[in-house]
């Protein structure tokens, strides 16, 4: 199937026996279960949010009874009693960490414990709010946009695009320190889940492969392209910025579209597919077939002509916007050779 379903299987004769939940847009991520019941009582699944489906209405209706309680906070049962009487809850949203509170199920009393962050005002932090675009290609690309406090109706705003690491994974609505740093200094923040990230199902990920640097990188300037278009974005004012795989797409962005990016930042950034190939460790040795199928076998001409057309300390020439690259001597996965390569092509 191309999303991850909630499914009861008989492992013994290795059949699927019935399918419990499956969701049209997102892999099922987590199911709930009682144990004092001895039943599933829901099945989570994150699409701009986190989201449940219930098979039980008691813990429907607890649920739905916190979420009226703590307002605009996703919600997150940590504990509970043998019991399950009571609940240790966690709170958090895009502004704030959250809190820790004990439930009483019976009296549904809610009693705050401790914030998680007290030093944070919440008030004082900007809203993250889930958007979406269409790729060039016409895929749906969702993502989230951070405006600065105040400038909530601005327009012309400078802009960084914050493209996650991975690249097969995915940005979360919550709180988010690097975004509200940057949008407390006036900067709109957007970040997006581009073909690759997790959660979207099969086909989606599977988008990716052979696209580092192609299609992957399309994504992410479409999400630029799409805030010009609305008016946010000042098209002068674009900066991109990202780690690990986010670093990789700083480089090929300025790379690949010199003209469209006022800056880069790269940290911890893959620079040279061939070698950071080469540089997998050890124990991925099982994780190796994988990677040439999703990135690249360099050992393939094919495979290796794309590789060296998107690898970016290979094409430095090209850039011509300020870059800035920061980088962890002892990073066990893209090493400094990485780093250092990139500099010194530059430098060249």
């Amino acid at each position: 199937r191309d999303k991850e379903a909630a499914i009861v299987f008989d492992i013994e004769n290795g059949k699927e026996i019935e399918e419990l939940y499956a969701n049209e847009h997102n892999d099922v991520n987590g199911i709930s279960y009682s144990r004092k019941e001895r039943k599933i009582t829901s099945a989570s699944y994150t699409a701009d949010k986190s989201k449940r489906h219930f098979f039980d209405d008691e813990a429907k209706a607890t649920y739905e009874h916190l979420q009226s309680e703590l307002p605009g906070y996703e919600i997150a049962i940590t504990s509970a009693t043998k019991e399950e009487d009571k609940y240790i809850i966690r709170t958090y949203s895009d502004r704030s960490l959250g809190a820790y509170y004990l439930y009483n199920k019976a009296s549904k009393e809610l009693k705050h414990l401790a914030d998680v962050s007290p030093w944070i005002n919440e008030d004082d932090m900007a809203e993250m709010k889930p958007i979406q675009y269409q790729s060039r290609d016409g895929l749906t690309i969702h993502g989230y946009l951070t405006l600065p406090k105040g400038k909530e109706n601005a327009k012309g705003l400078p802009v960084v695009v914050n493209v996650h690491g991975g690249p097969w994974a995915r940005d979360y609505w919550g709180f988010n320190p690097e975004v509200q740093f940057l949008a407390n200094r006036g900067y709109a923040v957007l970040q997006m889940n581009f073909r690759g990230s997790t959660t979207y199902g099969r086909k989606f990920w599977e988008a990716s492969f052979d696209q580092w640097g192609l299609s992957m990188q399309e994504d992410v300037q479409d999400g630029a392209l799409w805030l010009i278009e609305q008016g946010i974005a000042d098209p002068k004012r674009i900066a991109i910025y990202g780690g690990s795989y986010g670093g990789y797409a700083t480089l090929q962005g300025l790379v690949k579209d010199p003209d469209f990016y006022a800056c880069g930042v790269d940290y911890v950034g893959v620079s040279n597919l061939f070698t950071f190939m080469k540089g997998i460790p050890p124990y991925w040795a099982p994780y190796l077939d994988m990677m040439y199928e999703m990135v690249g076998n360099p050992s393939v001409e094919e495979d290796s002509i794309r590789m060296a057309a998107t690898s970016p300390a290979l094409n430095a020439d090209k850039i011509t916007a300020p870059l800035f690259v920061a980088q962890g001597a002892n990073d066990p996965r893209v090493v400094k050779s990485e780093s250092d390569q990139m500099v010194e092509a530059m430098k060249a």
